[in-house]
């Protein structure tokens, strides 16, 4: 019976190219995951672009909320052996002020949600492998994302790594740094290159082999 991975995020989880489009989905990590782990799995893409953890953009407008959308998200595709989860990125935008502890602690009520409405065909929560986000390039500053992002941004990113860690210990979630694995592009210091989505997969690949065997 094949093994059924959700994958949870933002843009980098949507595959939104620097400059603008999309990646193909040859490109895109959890399709490039889907081809590594083979026929046995099925993976399901939930990226959108500017999705944050809890919060609904007051300047994007709605639906940005990360939690909102999460239990019919669940409950559509359902049965899950996994959860991927990797929001952040945008709670790091000026107008929502949150350290990296803060927006780490925020998955927490992700991590909730996906045990209360999501389940594996054995009616038991999925698994779950929360993912620290990349960091935000120092070079934001110079680029179309400066309006939403900055030197403060900068460094709420830089503390992403071991605040997920405290959590996803905390939370029994398994674990992994997306900074030690993938750079954000040059041309707008927030989106994965190419590259980048494939390193990704590559090691988000060996994370779900361990945990679905």
């Amino acid at each position: 019976m094949k093994k059924r991975i959700l994958c949870y995020g933002d843009s980098n989880t949507h595959g939104y190219m620097p400059g603008g489009g999309r990646y193909p989905e040859e490109i895109r990590w959890p399709m490039a995951l889907q081809r590594l782990l083979g026929e046995d799995y099925i993976v399901i893409e939930e990226g959108f672009s500017g999705r944050t953890t809890v919060y609904d953009d007051p300047v994007e407008g709605g639906f940005k909320s990360g939690q909102a959308y999460l239990p019919p998200c669940l409950m559509t595709h359902n049965p899950l052996d996994l959860v991927i989860l990797m929001l952040g990125t945008n709670d790091a935008k000026h107008r929502f002020q949150g350290s990296a502890k803060l927006i780490a602690n925020c998955n927490t009520i992700l991590i909730d949600t996906i045990r209360r409405y999501g389940e594996n065909r054995d009616a038991q929560p999925p698994q779950i492998l929360l993912v620290a986000p990349i960091r935000i390039g120092e070079n934001v500053v110079d680029t179309d994302m400066s309006t939403a992002f900055g030197s403060y941004a900068v460094g709420v990113a830089a503390g992403f790594g071991p605040a997920y860690a405290a959590v996803a210990e905390e939370c029994h979630c398994a674990f992994l740094d997306a900074s030690k694995i993938a750079e954000p592009s040059e041309q707008d210091a927030i989106h994965l290159t190419a590259e980048g989505h494939r390193a990704l997969a590559e090691a988000i690949c060996e994370r779900v082999k361990q945990l679905l065997p």
